[in-house]
């Protein structure tokens, strides 16, 4: 997700400080109170989600499904052995725009077992926004076009699980695919990728909730940040 190299140097500094037990400086707009996780997709496997906890993760971001033809082969062993490992979890789903409309993707996450539980321990499913390689920048559509997308892509999620869903993307994106709009920011909690010691500039009239500031680290996957105590981020699961 988001893998720029452009970032790979700040990536390195990120993981060696992890490394060394020193956690990223989050932007000081941020609450002092935070949360270790993490993100993975069918190439972690099914890692040891016990020794993530023993480690200090609190929560799993886990990829389920791409477009409207991928589906992540190790997700549901993942997914139930985040909750096994006493772990906050939440699906994502890779966006494709250029490839149907945003409610059919919702469709396809819902009916590929990208749930809300209501078990106190599932957060919100999240829409991962970011370019494709080899796919034109902001897959060749206008920011009216891909706000409407992700609006669609929203409306279907709350409808069938009653929660909008959690948005990751970069700053870069936001500002250049949607002309930085702030349609999202009150009913949507943002997860924010800059991997880097301090997450930056956010877009959107957001202010993030989750960060994911490597690629490597402590924990297995990307590694992430939840800003609040255990306490908020249990809240969110019935958010």
């Amino acid at each position: 997700m988001a893998r720029k190299l452009i970032f790979r140097m700040a990536t390195l500094l990120t993981a060696l400080a992890a490394a060394a037990g020193l956690a990223p400086a989050a932007a000081s707009a941020q609450s002092a109170a935070q949360v270790a996780g993490f993100d993975i997709s069918a190439s972690q496997g099914v890692p040891d989600f016990g020794a993530a906890r023993a480690a200090g993760a609190g929560f799993v971001f886990v990829k389920d499904t791409a477009g409207v033809g991928y589906v992540n082969p190790n997700y549901l062993a993942q997914f139930r052995g985040a909750k096994a490992a006493g772990l906050y979890r939440s699906a994502y789903h890779y966006a494709r725009p250029d490839k149907s409309t945003g409610a059919e993707q919702a469709a396809y996450l819902h009916t590929h077992d990208g749930k809300w539980f209501a078990d106190g321990m599932t957060l919100p499913p999240a829409l991962d926004l970011e370019d494709t390689p080899n796919v034109p920048p902001c897959y060749a559509m206008p920011p009216a076009d891909l706000v409407a997308w992700i609006a669609d892509f929203s409306a279907e999620l709350t409808r069938r699980t009653g929660h909008t869903p959690i948005i990751y993307t970069t700053n870069l994106w936001w500002r250049t695919c949607t002309q930085n709009s702030t349609a999202f920011a009150a009913d949507h909690v943002l997860w924010m990728a800059r991997y880097n010691t301090a997450m930056g500039e956010v877009p959107g009239g957001w202010t993030a909730k989750f960060w994911q500031s490597a690629i490597t680290g402590p924990l297995p996957g990307n590694q992430d940040t939840f800003f609040g105590t255990l306490d908020d981020l249990r809240a969110l699961t019935a958010s």
